[in-house]
């Protein structure tokens, strides 16, 4: 027999909501739904800038259409067949012609869409890896040649996987450098000459800092999630990160919202940037993602991982992320869930660099198919067959909402998004709908005895809070290695970093040496390997 599951309530309390659920929602008729109906959206992009370049999938012909008709090299385009990725998304096809010319970019796209393509193919044809055409006579060789700036951990080691993916036919090298690793391999890796570095503020300024990471020949910089790395906590180290590199870079910024004070704020960093937009849909002029169907429900705190359990079984559901406030609640979901059955992992900033990223990993290869996160999964984190997002409580604004279920959906494929709408949460759940455009109606009261949930999301009715065992297949976050990450504040990790910058004084004047002949010879603005050279087919 299944039980419902009420953590930490008192016996009396358990009775009077059993009681309350018993008298006021048994009754209540299935044609209530807490569907939202996007498709009457009609609020857009509060606060932004008119784009100098927009267009629709359907304008631009995208099906009959290939990366190499964009003046895309031979090399990437074989890698991108072997991945079943032909034809170019919307803002691929706006964004190619416009960077592989060498101007700055301020690309714009809902999220899914396939922006990290649209910066990561011009960033590769302008980059020259070892034995490459004109390599032995750049006066890059050896050096970093692009750079690529992240909010999170989780997106800058995505970019760089995705980065590589693209190379893998040409022998460019790619280092992540990012925090909650050893430094000593990120620092092993920029010395052996990692062409495009990928990485996150903290840890980037720190190697700069200390000398070891050198942006002299950084021609092309990328900030992803562009609205949050300009937002006032990045900025400071953002703009450090700049002013160490070259001031006839190329800089593209991508991301999924762009408000006008942060496009004012960009263009600082910008030569003549082109905003460039670009929508699937001709006729969807939000910022939600017509793919993902909507749901909202008003749901006791009492019975949400009930709820929770039930939409887990929901027919044809696949991965899922559920989305909470705090790192404790996180844990707690994670814990109750793990109970009942189902194959689960935690994702907050509480946990180690290691254990991060073997939830990733295990969600990825499918031993959990449910990861409980923090809005540190929220951006840019693009897994595989990902169909449902639930968020446990409202979403703090628009914003995060529209990153939060952008997980799903992605490049064209159907997802759900469940949200969880607490009593005291309806005026900032009124707000986020009224700034989405979204119609706003009273979240309908919700159990998990209510008829309108199973027909909502197509839930068997016989299902319980428990997974039956005949359904348990995954082998769970205990089969997913754990990565030795190293050290990054133990004693002897700190006496290596001692030794090796003691070592490498010497070795840094005679650099500087070489750097200061060089600099008469700085590598020139062109594409070596670039559209210049290889003319678009018609």
């Amino acid at each position: 027999m299944n039980y419902p599951i009420y953590t930490a309530i008192k016996p009396k309390k358990r009775l009077k909501l059993k009681a309350y659920m018993s008298e006021n929602n048994t009754d209540i008729e299935a044609t209530n739904t807490g569907l939202i109906n996007s498709a009457a959206a009609t609020a857009v992009r509060p606060d932004e800038v008119d784009a100098d370049i927009s267009a629709t999938a359907d304008s631009l012909d995208l099906e009959t259409k290939t990366f190499a008709q964009y003046g895309v090299e031979e090399e990437i385009t074989k890698a991108l067949d072997e991945r079943g990725i032909t034809h170019p998304f919307p803002i691929q096809a706006l964004t190619l012609p416009v960077a592989l010319d060498g101007a700055d970019i301020i690309g714009q796209a809902k999220t899914g869409t396939g922006k990290t393509l649209g910066f990561g193919i011009p960033l590769l044809m302008d980059t020259l890896g070892p034995g490459e055409e004109g390599w032995d006579e750049d006066p890059a060789s050896g050096s970093a040649q692009a750079l690529v700036i992240l909010p999170t951990r989780e997106l800058a080691k995505q970019v760089a996987e995705e980065l590589s993916a693209a190379a893998k036919y040409r022998t460019v090298r790619i280092a992540q450098v990012y925090g909650g690793r050893a430094y000593e391999p990120q620092i092993e890796a920029i010395k052996a000459g990692a062409e495009v570095i990928v990485g996150t503020p903290g840890r980037l300024l720190d190697l700069i800092n200390r000398g070891i990471l050198r942006l002299d020949h950084v021609t092309t910089v990328v900030l992803d999630e562009a609205d949050e790395m300009l937002d006032l906590g990045f900025l400071p180290d953002v703009e450090k990160i700049l002013a160490a590199t070259r001031p006839d870079r190329q800089t593209m910024l991508f991301s999924a919202t762009m408000p006008a004070a942060v496009i004012a704020l960009a263009r600082r960093y910008m030569n003549q940037p082109t905003h460039i937009r670009a929508q699937e849909d001709p006729a969807d002029d939000t910022l939600t993602v017509r793919s993902v169907s909507q749901y909202a429900y008003r749901v006791h705190a009492m019975n949400k991982v009930e709820v929770i359990c039930r939409i887990l079984q929901a027919r044809e559901r696949e991965g899922c992320i559920i989305f909470c406030r705090t790192k404790r609640t996180a844990d707690t979901v994670t814990r109750e869930l793990s109970r009942q059955g189902f194959a689960v992992a935690a994702l907050h900033g509480d946990l180690g660099q290691g254990a991060r990223e073997q939830a990733m990993r295990a969600l990825r290869n499918g031993k959990v198919d449910v990861l409980v996160a923090t809005d540190v999964a929220a951006r840019g984190i693009d897994v595989d067959d990902v169909t449902h997002v639930i968020n446990y409580e409202c979403p703090e604004d628009a914003m995060t909402y529209v990153h939060r279920i952008g997980r799903t959906g992605r490049a064209g494929k159907h997802g759900t998004a469940v949200t969880f709408v607490d009593w005291e949460d309806l005026p900032r759940w009124r707000l986020n709908c009224k700034t989405l455009g979204l119609e706003y109606k009273e979240p309908v009261e919700t159990y998990h005895t209510s008829p309108h949930l199973y027909s909502d999301l197509d839930i068997p009715e016989n299902v319980g809070n428990r997974l039956p065992r005949s359904q348990r297949k995954r082998e769970g976050l205990s089969a997913e290695y754990i990565e030795d990450l190293g050290t990054t504040g133990s004693r002897s990790a700190a006496r290596s970093r001692g030794r090796s910058r003691g070592r490498g004084r010497a070795h840094r004047k005679a650099d500087d040496a070489v750097r200061t002949k060089q600099a008469k010879s700085r590598r020139p603005r062109k594409r070596t390997r670039g559209a210049r050279r290889t003319k678009p087919t018609e």
